[in-house]
C-alpha cells in the first residue's frame, strides 16, 4: 500500500474514533479551544487550523483553500486521541521514549540530520527561524530553542555549530510525558515537521 494511503487510513480511523467523544472532553485534555461549539481551534507551528466536529476536517484559518498535509493531520488527531493534560518538566532524548529505539534511524534521518545540514554552520539562522515560530530561547548549545508544538508535547532543539575541526552536532529533546500521548513514530514526526518548518522559514 502506498504511503499516502497509509496516512489517509490513519487519518480516517483517528477521526472516526474521536467522533465518538464529546468535543469539550477532547478540548480539555488537549489544551485547545472550542470554537462555536462545533470546532476546535488548533495552533500548529506558524499556522492555525480549524477542526470541524464531528468530521474532523481541517481548514487553514489564514488560507481556507490550502490543503493541510496529511502528516500534520494524522499527528494532530493522534495527539487529540492520546493526550493527557500533564507535563513532567523533565527533558529526555528520543531513545528514552518508550519503544523509540526501533524508530531511531528514521528519527535521525527525518529530523536531526536535516537540522545539522541546514543550520550546522549558521546557528543565528536557527535562532531567527525559531523566533518566527514563537520559540523560547534556552541557554544551551550555540542555539537552543523550546517550541511548544502542541500544548502538552513541547520539544527542545539544540545545535552546536561545526568548524574546521569538528562537525556540527544537534539534539532534539522531548518532555518525558510525550511518550504517554504520542507513539514513537508520531514523536519522530513531531520533531521532523518542526525542523522542516524551521528550514522553510530560514530560506
Amino acid at each position: 500500500m502506498a504511503r499516502i494511503d497509509d496516512f489517509q487510513q490513519a487519518r480516517d480511523l483517528a477521526a472516526q474514533e474521536l467522533a465518538l467523544e464529546n468535543i469539550n472532553t477532547i478540548a480539555q485534555r488537549s489544551g485547545f479551544e472550542v470554537a462555536g461549539d462545533t470546532a476546535l481551534r488548533v495552533p500548529f507551528l506558524d499556522r492555525v487550523y480549524r477542526l470541524d466536529y464531528p468530521a474532523f476536517t481541517f481548514t487553514d484559518e489564514a488560507d481556507p483553500s490550502a490543503q493541510v498535509p496529511l502528516q500534520e493531520q494524522v499527528l494532530i488527531l493522534h495527539y487529540l486521541k492520546g493526550c493527557r493534560p500533564a507535563l513532567q518538566d523533565r527533558w529526555v532524548a528520543y531513545r528514552e521514549l518508550p519503544g523509540a529505539g526501533f524508530y531511531f534511524g528514521a528519527f535521525a534521518k527525518r529530523a536531526v540530520e536535516p537540522l545539522k545540514k541546514v543550520f550546522g554552520q549558521n546557528a543565528q539562522a536557527l535562532k531567527k527561524a525559531g523566533g518566527n515560530l514563537g520559540a523560547l530561547p534556552i541557554d544551551t548549545g550555540d542555539a537552543g530553542l523550546r517550541i511548544d508544538v502542541l500544548p502538552y508535547a513541547p520539544i527542545q532543539i539544540i545545535l552546536w555549530e561545526g568548524d574546521d575541526e569538528f562537525p556540527a552536532e544537534a539534539n532534539i529533546l522531548f518532555d518525558a510525558a510525550t511518550g504517554d500521548c504520542l507513539s514513537p513514530e508520531d514523536s519522530a514526526w513531531l520533531a521532523s515537521l518542526t525542523v522542516y518548518r524551521l528550514m522553510a522559514l530560514a530560506r
